[in-house]
């Protein structure tokens, strides 16, 4: 049985950190929460927009969609949004992954049996090997895959036409992709993160799926503390709701979500715990740095590559945390974030 795909620089541990925007097991069994047409999708209003004339001039010239590149951080969306796109063109969806993908004949399996019009989902398309995402190229281009047949000075190439199909891209790494395989891409768009009202409409939402009673205020509580992650939101959501059940009527007002969250170990910055611990090693055990990654990650028993690819840029995001040549440094608000008095040599710096 093969092994599942995991982010690169994310132990399992990591995986199941209930911050963590990377996919979990539970996420794949909650395709309910998935929105199915592009009006239930919310935020990312510029992106709706735009992928809403492509649909509908596509449509009504009865082509295939141009190739769709989404790139931005895990959980914000893009493999919805590449179901939505094929649920508004009425057509066949086929996914797959870049490292699933790992010979010519992978590719050509996948392209050979393509519906016209199909969208064709490549998630991590940036983890194609390099021969393999040549295939895509005539692929993309010319709708043409060629074949070559035989071995040795006997072989030859065979050229098979392709049905017009959209592929869509998804990246989480968007400055890993090669040019040639960009450019190819005529439509390149980059999902951010959410807002506390979009997320808070996305909480509501999902709790009308799951049958779950949720007051607006008690929506909004969840919303800030989910790192701006609809996936980290429904999590979070699923996990207030057990403790409402437990300890109240099922009912969740801000009350309630705060005190599950609390209980979470999950502040109103929505950090977890092994955020602060990372922040507190540095303010308490190397006065704020700077301290090197190396020396950080053997502080707080991490992986470099995770704290690196994992726990710093959502520290960075909020300001908590910054990088200098000389290595990690809290900030101001990271000391008054964790209740300490920044040094005085460090507040004079900020």
């Amino acid at each position: 049985m093969s092994e599942p795909i995991r982010t690169p620089g994310v132990t399992a541990v990591d995986a199941d950190r209930i911050q963590t925007p990377v996919t979990r097991p539970e996420d794949e069994l909650d395709v309910s929460l998935r929105p199915r047409r592009l009006d239930e999708f919310v935020g990312q209003e510029a992106l709706k927009s735009q992928l809403e004339v492509a649909i509908r001039a596509a449509g009504a010239r009865g082509d295939a969609l141009d190739h769709v590149l989404l790139a931005g951080p895990p959980g914000l969306g893009k493999t919805s949004l590449a179901q939505i796109v094929a649920a508004e063109l009425e057509v066949d969806f086929i996914q797959t992954a870049g490292p699933a993908l790992e010979r010519k004949a992978d590719i050509a399996a996948f392209l050979t049996a393509l519906e016209p019009r199909s969208v064709f989902f490549v998630d991590e398309i940036h983890r194609l090997p390099r021969a393999v995402e040549e295939t895509f190229y005539p692929a993309m281009e010319d709708r043409q895959l060629p074949i070559t047949v035989g071995a040795g000075a006997g072989a030859r190439v065979v050229t098979l036409e392709l049905p017009p199909f959209t592929l869509i891209g998804a990246t989480t790494r968007a400055g890993l992709l090669t040019t040639p395989l960009r450019d190819r891409f005529g439509l390149q768009h980059r999902l951010e993160h959410y807002g506390p009202g979009d997320l808070a409409r996305i909480v509501v939402r999902s709790a009308r799926v799951l049958g779950i009673e949720i007051e607006s205020a008690g929506a909004r509580a969840i919303a800030e503390r989910s790192r701006g992650t609809p996936r980290v939101a429904n999590r979070l959501l699923k996990r207030v709701r057990d403790f409402a059940e437990v300890h109240g009527s099922g009912h969740i007002d801000a009350d309630t979500a705060s005190a599950a969250l609390d209980l979470l170990e999950v502040d109103h910055e929505g950090l977890d715990r092994l955020d602060r611990e990372i922040l507190t090693a540095i303010c308490t055990h190397f006065g704020g740095g700077p301290v090197g990654l190396s020396t950080l990650a053997i502080a707080v028993g991490e992986e470099s590559d995770t704290i690196e690819d994992v726990y710093e840029p959502y520290l960075l995001q909020r300001g908590l945390l910054k990088r200098t040549p000389r290595g990690r440094c809290a900030t101001e608000r990271a000391f008054h974030h964790l209740g300490l008095e920044p040094p005085a040599e460090a507040s004079s710096l900020f």
